[in-house]
């Protein structure tokens, strides 16, 4: 038996013993996801009991160092954790832009300080974040923010405001990108770290169409972030910034889903019987479109863990995994008829189905909208001329 058949089968017994069986159940709601962070509250001892174990075997993180909270897993370890991990749909312990976002940027830019003290804090789920970087006026145009950071010597003083900001006012800490030179465009941005406690922080809840409020405006009034919760170099955050970019649109992008979220056809057919044949066809269509979708993300990733992946292949990712998911939601609103724009009841689970299509909506605005991402693929992959 090679080692990685022993590794899988070590896995597979840790997990049949470890993963309770509530954590193999579908997330129903926002409530069954495991944020962490100091306000956490638990929603059952098998949610806690899960992450618990997780992260004292580093599986929150499994491809991070150990040194860092990881299991220091190889990439195709990391692979067979997360294929044994679908085998028994078992949740994430962790739900985290800790994880999916600031820790790979943590571990390309961070002093030796920084990993220390930030990482372990978030595979353990001690610490949870939130991204300021979008800002009234710079959305697609980033680099056009004006939050400015004001140098005093050993701290910055931070004014400015951020919009579009998930789950601000339930976040610990802000990855944050702050103007700190204002006669440079490009080189004159900083990306800082602070905790959403500092004084001249707030927030404000940003009502959506689908009756949720994941996303706030954020306001910094004064705030003082000193000198050592900088990473990367003073001026140069934007190069945090875009690499930090390509692991949000891959995060975004795995909302398309493919085979480990199973046959939509499937699903639907259960739920409903679809007597017709034009549904029935773009459900089959679907699912294979999801399939092709899960073969390329897996390629792509083979491609980053030995060099060879391609600075613009996050952009296919999302742009093809937010339109994908929007076709799911629209699919699945469609079997269900007019039944499936109920908005309160018990039976629709206070109209998830509606909620979730609706939401969908901005999958493609958020880390960058479908047409960038166009844009971007049309000139780096296909090297096509700019308009």
């Amino acid at each position: 038996m090679s080692d990685l058949e022993n590794f899988r089968q070590e896995i597979r017994a840790w997990l049949e013993e470890n993963c309770p069986a509530e954590m193999r159940q579908p997330v129903r709601d926002e409530d069954d996801v495991c944020w962490g962070g100091r306000h956490f509250e638990f929603k059952s001892e098998a949610q806690k009991a899960w992450l618990e174990r997780c992260a004292a075997r580093g599986y929150t993180v499994p491809d991070w160092p150990k040194a860092y909270g990881g299991a220091g897993m190889s990439a195709a370890e990391a692979k067979v954790w997360r294929d044994e991990m679908a085998r028994i749909n078992a949740r994430p312990p962790l739900s985290s832009f800790g994880i999916w976002m600031l820790g790979p940027a943590l571990l390309k830019f961070g002093t030796e300080e920084q990993k220390v003290h930030y990482l372990g804090q978030i595979a353990r789920g001690e610490i949870r974040w939130c991204q300021g970087y979008s800002e009234p006026g710079s959305g697609s145009d980033l680099v056009s923010l004006q939050t400015y950071g004001e140098d005093k010597g050993d701290h910055w003083v931070v004014n400015g405001s951020k919009i579009w900001t998930s789950y601000a006012n339930k976040a610990d800490w802000i990855f944050c990108l702050v103007r700190t030179d204002k006669a440079n465009k490009y080189q004159g941005i900083s990306f800082l770290l602070f905790d959403m406690e500092s004084p001249g922080v707030s927030t404000k809840p940003i009502l959506l169409i689908s009756g949720n409020s994941p996303f706030c405006e954020t306001f910094f009034d004064n705030v003082i972030v000193p000198k050592d919760q900088i990473v990367g170099e003073l001026n140069r955050g934007w190069d945090v910034a875009k690499y930090l970019l390509g692991h949000e649109r891959e995060m975004i992008s795995s909302t398309g889903g493919g085979d480990r979220a199973g046959s939509l056809g499937a699903a639907v057919s259960r739920a409903a019987a679809l007597e017709d044949p034009v549904l029935r066809a773009e459900l089959a269509l679907f699912d294979v479109d999801a399939l092709a979708f899960t073969a390329m993300s897996e390629k792509f990733m083979d491609e980053v863990k030995v060099g060879r992946g391609h600075p613009a292949q996050p952009n296919m990712m999302k742009y093809a995994g937010t339109e994908l998911n929007k076709r799911r939601l629209e699919l699945v609103m469609a079997a269900g008829g007019s039944a499936a724009l109920e908005w309160d009841s018990e039976a629709s689970g206070g109209g998830s189905n509606a909620r979730n299509w609706l939401r969908t909506k901005a999958n493609s605005i958020e880390g960058g909208t479908s047409e960038v991402m166009l844009n971007v693929i049309s000139k780096r992959i296909l090297d096509l001329p700019g308009a």
